[in-house]
């Protein structure tokens, strides 16, 4: 039961800004009635944003919702066709490069991790402010500022002279990060770029966050995860098919049925309302399909051992770098020190060799970075889905599209692809769709396991949901899911059981009765006795 007159979000047990939302004479940032289209398509048909100085403003959205098209204006990425822009009260025009968005004060992080692999750490840092001829900030001035940034963001030191290929995911962005701090900002734009971050990081960056804002700093903040979005936030801006629907709302009067409401256009169940109605039922499994046995991550780790069965959904989680990740790996057959992983089927074990050998067995891996790892962005999007699966659109050694296509729209109407044509490059759709025909591309090879690692990051809520609907109903089929996931939430709505990593060994194995918020995170630190807050 909660208290008559609590604000909503506190309600739902969220932690809330206490900062005034009240409006400045004058807004840092003022967009109003901004459109934008590509060809037949209308990005944005009235996009409005008032930001003030010394505020988080987190602007929400399903993929496509115009709010990614309204951050790549103001970064000079996209040029707009209508509506008018204003910085500190003066009318600007349209920004028309990111270098004018740069002089204005205005900085931006994407979700990509956009690093050069074979450039040191420091040089990717201070990419894009040199002149044409020569640099504009002296080498030693440089490093101070790039060491003094990366304190303040890094947890563990971050060597500025190695490449930036050796630096894990969540340290590159960190680089980009500190890319975008070294120009001094007045207004600092973090589209989906915590998606990339361990939850340590993500926590030292919303300190340097508040400290920015404290000074008047502008912080313009996109996320899909709500408790990010609730942790940070003083007001919330909701984008809908290309329009602005509500404007400033404060964080402490929203709820998140409220602001799913806005971006959908209707009303929507509570998060976790189907799944918890789901798990009234019992469940049977079939078969044990994947087994690990003496899986040692490290050499002098713990041994693994893990069977998966026939329509489970297994969560694997830790704080970054605990070891999930390289056990996802092991069970596509990149070898560990030790241990072996076996593909089961009608009492025949096949041990799995390698990615290849895993696909022939029907093990099929969506990887974490679709740009790098997945995505050919040069291709359409029929293109992309039919990679693997080529051979069975050829016939007398000529390829047949129909074939191809009749098989993408099958696959696109049970994940509710959303695409304008098949021939359209891949890169044209939202990160959320993209993510979709990566997934549809390797459901097409009719696999037994499928293996997800981290598949909903940077993916909007009604696209989650989309997701969530097609593995629920997946393993009803049959289909075996081992999913690495950084969302707490994701965790405890979908999964049957959860494996949590600590150290490179498994710590914690809480079954579906058992899961609970307190319950993950105290495994995640060691606790094993935990009482819901």
């Amino acid at each position: 039961m909660t208290t008559a007159g609590a604000p909503r979000a506190a309600q739902a047990g969220r932690q809330v800004s206490a900062r005034p939302t009240s409006e400045p004479e004058t807004m840092r940032v003022e967009a109003t009635g901004i459109t934008k289209s590509f060809g037949a398509t209308q990005a944005l048909a009235s996009g409005t944003l008032r930001l003030a100085p010394g505020e988080v403003h987190t602007v929400i959205g399903e993929n496509g919702s115009g709010k990614s098209t309204l951050v790549k204006i103001l970064s000079g990425v996209h040029t707009m066709d209508g509506g008018t822009l204003a910085v500190d009260g003066t009318p600007i025009g349209r920004i028309t490069s990111p270098r004018r968005a740069r002089d204005l004060g205005i900085a931006t992080v994407f979700q990509e991790v956009l690093t050069v692999a074979s450039r040191s750490v420091l040089d990717n840092i201070w990419l894009g402010t040199d002149g044409v001829i020569r640099q504009t900030v002296p080498k030693a001035e440089r490093r101070r500022g790039a060491e003094e940034i990366l304190r303040r963001l890094a947890v563990t030191p971050i060597d500025l002279d190695v490449p930036a290929a050796e630096l894990s995911l969540s340290q590159r962005q960190l680089c980009c990060i500190a890319r975008a701090l070294v120009t001094d900002p007045r207004v600092l734009i973090l589209d989906e770029s915590t998606s990339a971050l361990d939850l340590d990081s993500r926590d030292r960056l919303f300190e340097v966050v508040r400290e920015l804002t404290a000074t008047g700093t502008s912080v313009l903040f996109i996320s899909h995860r709500m408790d990010e979005i609730f942790k940070i936030t003083d007001v919330i801006t909701v984008f809908r098919s290309g329009t602005t629907v509500a404007e400033r709302i404060p964080v402490a009067q929203s709820s998140i049925p409220d602001l799913i409401g806005h971006m959908t256009g209707g009303e929507v169940r509570e998060a976790g309302a189907e799944a918890e109605a789901e798990a009234e039922a019992a469940r049977e499994f079939g078969p044990v399909v994947l087994e690990a046995e003496q899986v040692r991550l490290t050499p002098t780790a713990a041994p693994v051992d893990l069977a998966v069965r026939a329509g489970e959904l297994v969560g694997l989680v830790g704080l970054e770098g605990q070891g999930q990740d390289h056990f996802l790996h092991a069970l596509r057959g990149i070898p560990a020190p030790s241990g072996t992983v076996s593909r089961v089927q009608d009492e025949t074990r096949r041990r799995v060799t390698g990615p290849v050998h895993a696909y022939k067995n029907g093990i099929v891996y969506v990887p974490r970075e679709r740009r790098g790892e997945a995505l050919l962005e040069h291709l359409s999007i029929r293109e992309n889905f039919a990679l693997p699966t080529l051979r069975r659109d050829t016939w007398g050694g000529l390829v047949r599209p129909t074939r191809t296509l009749a098989r993408l729209r099958s696959h696109a109407r049970r994940l509710r692809l959303a695409m304008r044509s098949h021939g359209d490059a891949i890169s044209t759709l939202s990160g959320g769709n993209q993510q979709k025909v990566v997934i549809a591309r390797w459901l097409a090879s009719d696999p037994a396991v499928l293996l997800l690692n981290d598949p909903t990051r940077g993916v909007d809520l009604k696209a989650k949901r989309d997701l969530y609907a097609v593995l629920r109903g997946l393993c009803a089929e049959g289909l075996a899911v081992v999913m690495l996931s950084s969302e707490v939430d994701e965790l405890l709505e979908l999964m049957d059981r959860v494996v949590v990593f600590r150290e490179s060994a498994v710590v914690a194995e809480i079954p579906r009765s058992s899961l609970s918020r307190s319950a993950l995170v105290g495994a995640y630190f060691g606790h094993k006795d935990h009482t819901d807050a």
